[in-house]
């Protein structure tokens, strides 16, 4: 296996929210959360870019419609309201330390950690870490065999990055992802 930049920080910017997604998993995992349950929000909890949250102000969203919103969409009011139940920043952060992962860290929340200043470690990741801890989050037993196929089928069901990588792939294949992109030309 070959690797450029591997350990290199990089900002995550949309790109946590599959691992955000991990988390809420692992609570449903351990029956501390139900992707069922029903999160109601206020027009004030919206943020910059949020097609699908914007439309349910009345009735609310379940977390696993969050959790598709946030990946397929990259909803990022229903990253926020995610963010908000496994403790915020510093709660997914430990998240991640509990899993292994001692490098990724998230420091702030939608839409402010896609600043993406250079030399900036808020928000970051490497390629390495953020390739191991979804590696543990998909295939190891970090998280129920029901909920590695709910986190795989909501990176393959991304309508986002169809202009940036699954218009280059051959006929036939499929990928599982999650872009990002942040100020200052960022992508992730």
């Amino acid at each position: 296996l070959t690797a450029w930049r591997a350990d290199e920080r990089f900002p995550m910017m949309s790109t946590f929210k599959v691992v955000l997604c991990g988390a809420v998993l692992a609570r449903v995992d351990a029956g501390d959360e139900q992707l069922e349950r029903k999160i109601h929000y206020r027009q004030q909890d919206l943020v910059d870019y949020s097609p699908v949250s914007e439309k349910h102000l009345a009735d609310g969203m379940t977390v696993g419609e969050l959790c598709a919103a946030a990946i397929t969409m990259s909803d990022n009011s229903a990253a926020n309201l995610l963010l908000a139940t496994v403790g915020g920043p510093a709660g997914l952060t430990a998240f991640l330390r509990q899993i292994g992962d001692n490098v990724t860290r998230l420091d702030r929340w939608e839409t402010e950690l896609n600043e993406a200043l250079p030399g900036d470690a808020r928000d970051t990741t490497t390629p390495a870490s953020m390739a191991a801890t979804l590696r543990k989050l998909l295939t190891s037993q970090r998280l129920s065999a029901r909920s590695q196929r709910q986190l795989l089928q909501w990176m393959v069901d991304d309508r986002v990055a169809g202009p940036l990588i699954r218009s280059v792939l051959p006929a036939g294949w499929f990928i599982a992802d999650k872009t990002g992109a942040g100020e200052r030309g960022a992508r992730g």
